[in-house]
């Protein structure tokens, strides 16, 4: 049944908030200040007609926005979008009792993203690629994608005929693509055998598509060429399906930041360290120990420093940060600490920050939510909150990343 809703703000997921004869609703792909007609599910509504356009509203440039689930503002202005991105920081603050100077958000340009996930599935006889939908298991097919870099929007069919031949029977077949210095790495999760054909069919793919390594299951298939990216100017070779900052140049935003914060510092210690994209960049300028969980994220880092040259020295540790923070009294020789964790934070990490004497602290952070809670930490600890950075690495989604600098007061 349809009924006329009134918008009246933005939830965190980019929704639309609104009030109707049914209650609250969240509709997506719609702006506040906008009336529009809606037929609703619970509180979830789709919009069938925009009654009142918000002057806010712009066309979407992709022709796949509102079914791939990737984006959620195309439909933005840019100011309106960058004040949504920056206000989910300040509005985490908020909630958590921290008033702090957060700077506008640092923009990221279209076609830049050099990593993305790609799902395929069976559907009857036929086999679906793409990205989820929103909110839902369900795929939806995509021939092109506006904020990924080019060549791997270029790889799109060759990734399709990739995922045909190696999509299980059941369940949801996952391809990461990583563009690298040396071209694209294809790592693939599937539950799939694969048989001497298959691995045959995917070779050939590979080499004729001029991938610089295909990966199944964690097994190196083919790797005509080593992945390679920059940690600052050092060299790493990627192990199969590793995390890496989506897009270059926010990595960089992000580097600089914590560079800057920590000048005068003599030891640092980098924890979520990954494969060395802050460690390495923190190593030409200060003693730095290096601390990540992952075992082949640490070799990672373990090969290139060997053939690295010019680092102050550079230590590291495998380590779940979430089960055994590094301790206060472990923390005595470091005067500066960078995290970046997963989505989940560094709650345990940010406790034994508090306790600690260390004079600076660097906050890396993909989720307002759980950055504001690891702040009030430090900041009941006795740090002060000096400065917020939003990036927005994610481009028209409503994910937001941040960089937080601390002082001990």
């Amino acid at each position: 049944m349809s009924e006329t809703i009134r918008i009246e703000r933005l939830g965190v997921k980019a929704d639309g908030i609104g009030m109707g004869p049914g209650g609250p609703a969240y509709v997506p792909f719609t702006l506040p200040g906008e009336s529009i007609t809606a037929e609703r599910q619970g509180q979830r509504a789709r919009a069938t007609a925009i009654l009142e356009p918000s002057p806010e509203r712009q066309a979407a440039p992709c022709p796949h926005y509102t079914h791939c689930g990737g984006c959620d503002l195309q439909h933005a202005s840019p100011p309106l979008y960058a004040d949504f991105k920056r206000d989910l920081v300040v509005e985490a603050l908020r909630r958590a009792g921290l008033d702090a100077p957060v700077h506008a958000m640092v923009p990221t340009a279209p076609g830049t993203r050099r990593r993305a996930v790609f799902s395929a599935t069976r559907a009857g006889t036929r086999i679906l690629f793409g990205f989820h939908e929103a909110m839902s298991n369900r795929i939806a097919p995509i021939d092109t994608c506006l904020v990924l870099k080019g060549e791997i929007v270029s790889a799109l069919p060759a990734l399709r005929k990739l995922a045909e031949g190696l999509v299980a029977r059941k369940g949801e077949t996952r391809l990461t693509v990583t563009l690298a210095g040396t071209g694209l790495d294809i790592a693939v999760e599937t539950g799939q055998t694969l048989s001497e054909p298959l691995r045959a069919r995917a070779m050939q793919i590979a080499l004729s598509s001029d991938f610089a390594r295909l990966s199944v299951n964690g097994e190196i298939v083919i790797e005509p060429r080593p992945p390679v990216v920059l940690a600052g100017d050092v060299p790493v070779l990627l192990p199969a399906g590793a995390f890496l900052q989506a897009v270059a140049g926010a990595e960089a935003e992000m580097a600089r930041l914590a560079l800057a914060h920590f000048q005068g510092s003599r030891q640092v210690a980098d924890l979520f360290c990954g494969v060395g994209t802050f460690a390495f960049r923190l190593a030409r300028h200060h003693a730095t120990h290096a601390v990540e969980n992952d075992a082949a994220s640490l070799a990672a880092l373990d090969r290139a420093q060997r053939a690295a040259s010019g680092l102050k020295p550079l230590t590291s540790e495998r380590r779940d940060l979430f089960r055994r923070p590094l301790t206060a009294k472990e923390l005595k020789r470091f005067d500066g600490v960078l995290f970046d964790p997963p989505r989940a934070g560094a709650e345990a990490q940010a406790r034994q920050l508090a306790e600690s004497s260390v004079r600076r602290v660097v906050a890396v952070s993909c989720n307002p939510l759980t950055l504001a809670r690891d702040a009030r930490i430090l900041v009941d600890g006795g740090y002060r909150l000096t400065e917020v950075t939003p990036i927005d690495q994610f481009l028209w989604s409503h994910h937001v990343e941040a960089v937080a600098l601390f002082e001990r007061v």
